[in-house]
């Protein structure tokens, strides 16, 4: 079964183009996208360091371009990934009346990994532990959709 995922973060330079880039190298058939919940980067590229340390996994994300959510959004996917509280709040903020589409956090999928959200390296330079972190979840994602 193929389903449509977005990846949500705070602008969509970093983690939420970097979880796109991860699932879709993991699983291919399905439809993903990511956006952000701000307007800052709109028509942008992944932010220069994502995109390198991202690359040196082997995930390419130079084709992606940063775009804000939206209330479609909710009609659009199947599946709305969060990478902090923050988002998911702002998401939910937006959410149509009647609308039941999920919404989670992306650290949902690999409550291994000790924590319930994926810091933002573009505050913290920590974009190799970001990825570790998304790896993980998408991973645990790809895990969740076969079941």
């Amino acid at each position: 079964m193929t389903h449509r995922i977005l990846f949500v973060c705070l602008g969509n330079i970093c983690r939420s183009p970097a979880a796109e880039g991860a699932f879709r190298a993991r699983a291919p058939h399905h439809a993903t996208d990511s956006a952000g919940t701000s307007g800052w980067h709109i028509g942008d590229p992944p932010y220069g360091p994502m995109q390198m340390a991202a690359l040196s996994r082997g995930i390419k994300l130079d084709d992606l371009r940063a775009r804000q959510f939206v209330p479609a959004d909710f009609d659009r996917f199947d599946l709305i990934i969060g990478m902090d509280a923050d988002n998911l709040a702002d998401i939910e903020a937006l959410r149509p009346a009647g609308n039941e589409t999920p919404v989670r956090l992306l650290t949902d999928f690999a409550p291994h990994i000790g924590t319930d959200h994926v810091p933002d390296p573009y505050y913290t330079r920590d974009f190799d532990g970001a990825l570790d972190l998304i790896e993980a979840a998408v991973e645990g994602l790809d895990t969740h959709l076969r079941s």
